[in-house]
């Protein structure tokens, strides 16, 4: 949900209908609501609605179609745009949105995107003083989180892989085998994809801290400090940018893209590189797996075929067989 021209139908398009961020600006504004089905691992379906944010159709959520708009809502997700000249009324809506989903789904997540970020001047200082007045209209509401974004750099895939991670029952089983395949593969680190949005479904924890936990990691996790005894494996991780998972989906929606254009289809991804090897290949009917190794000794193809050995294991946690 959001006023109207915050954004939230470019980014609809370009995270869930694989559109280039340079075909947005022929879209046209959500009259009323418009609802996506995406098949997320088997069985689970993500019901995206598309609300439209003219003041006659956020009245109308408010009111008439409040008991339809705010019931059975696993994840609220409210898009600010940066540059809003009507700020008042945007949190006047966001706060009765709040107000439904404490009435018909108390246990809703929120996700509160700061939209069209590249349009600011300083970004960093801007994005703090909107969080900060934004969490403080949200202090009845304990689960709410906050994202910069735009559909120009990597910000989105970031911020829309922690939603749809929220919706995943069993992410933190997922990222249990992913650890153990890393093991198995001698790899830095191991992420699975979603095979249509690209979005980050589970990480491998990092390789110092996976015989001690098997805790899941945040889609977008800060890189730990490996301990005095820590494996190459996990100086390497140490070494791994931050963002380099919502780079990774970015760039293989871009590279996508390009084939389709050319009326090729993407399969699969090897580089060899004197830092390190890298394997993205399919997993399941519905995930991509990729798996980065620093060690120059182990073949991609030794990786091809450890992915084809795992299939049938992740199709078990998947739901498939």
């Amino acid at each position: 949900m959001g006023a109207s021209g915050s954004g939230k139908t470019s980014m609809r398009s370009l995270i869930f209908s694989n559109n280039p961020a340079s075909l947005t600006a022929r879209l046209g504004a959500t009259i009323d609501v418009e609802q996506n089905h995406v098949r997320f691992l088997g069985d689970l379906i993500l019901n995206l609605w598309d609300c439209g944010g003219q003041d006659a159709f956020m009245d109308s959520y408010l009111t008439t179609q409040r008991s339809t708009i705010f019931q059975h809502v696993g994840v609220l997700i409210y898009v600010f745009d940066v540059e809003t000249s009507e700020m008042h009324k945007d949190l006047e809506y966001y706060r009765d949105c709040l107000d439904g989903l404490r009435q018909f789904s108390p246990d809703a997540a929120v996700f509160l995107l700061v939209h069209k970020m590249d349009l600011a001047r300083e970004r960093g200082a801007t994005f703090e003083r909107k969080k900060r007045e934004l969490l403080g209209q949200s202090e009845k509401h304990a689960d709410v989180t906050v994202f910069g974004t735009s559909i120009y750099d990597e910000s989105l895939y970031r911020a829309w892989s922690s939603i749809v991670h929220t919706l995943i029952p069993n992410a933190a089983v997922l990222s249990k085998h992913l650890t153990i395949f890393a093991d198995a593969c001698s790899a830095t680190e191991v992420i699975l994809f979603e095979r249509t949005t690209f979005l980050v479904i589970a990480t491998s924890s990092p390789p110092s801290s996976a015989s001690s936990s098997s805790s899941t990691p945040s889609p977008s996790p800060s890189p730990s400090t490996p301990s005095s005894s820590s494996s190459p494996e996990a100086n390497a991780f140490q070494e791994l940018e931050a963002t380099r998972y919502e780079r990774t989906s970015e760039l293989i929606k871009a590279f996508k893209h390009s084939c389709s254009r050319v009326r090729e289809e993407f399969h699969s991804l090897e580089m060899e590189l004197p830092e390190f090897s890298a394997v993205l290949d399919e997993m399941t009917k519905n995930t991509y797996v990729l798996i980065i190794v620093h060690d120059p000794t182990i073949e991609t193809a030794a990786l091809k075929l450890n992915i084809r050995m795992a299939r049938r294991k992740f199709e078990e946690l998947q739901g498939l067989t």
